[in-house]
């Protein structure tokens, strides 16, 4: 049984851009077969998804990159060459990734929903999908 190889936490940022490094991770996982099942359904959706929408590129373009790079100083270069955001715009969308959860109603509803299928509804320290992500990876 081989071990999972998880991605960067979402707290990571890479040209000035929270999540991006661990989506890297997941399509440099996704191209050498080794991204983990419970990963493929939300695979360019769910936070994928959101950052492709705030960067305005596509998952196609972004795993092309990926694919075409050795390093992440490379994906960095391509990000910072092709991806024109503002700082308050790249701002918003980490407000909304670390933030997400915390808004009640569905989002948070679904946020316990996870915690208690993970077996992890005891922890009080967890209150956004980010905290719930990096403590099912084991982080925190």
């Amino acid at each position: 049984m081989s071990e999972i190889i998880y991605p960067r936490s979402p707290r990571e940022t890479m040209s000035g851009w929270v999540y991006l490094p661990r989506f890297v991770d997941k399509i440099r996982l996704h191209l050498a077969g080794k991204l983990p099942p419970d990963y493929q359904h939300n695979f360019t959706k769910g936070f994928d998804g959101s950052w492709l929408q705030a960067a305005g590129v596509t998952a196609e373009q972004m795993i092309e990159v990926v694919k075409n790079s050795v390093t992440d100083g490379q994906v960095a270069d391509w990000v910072a060459k092709n991806i024109k955001k503002s700082d308050a715009e790249k701002t918003a969308f980490r407000d909304f990734v670390l933030k997400r959860g915390t808004e009640g109603g569905e989002i948070t509803e679904r946020l316990n929903m996870r915690k208690k299928e993970s077996g992890l509804e005891h922890r009080n320290d967890i209150t956004t999908f980010v905290d719930y992500i990096d403590a099912d990876e084991k982080r925190i």
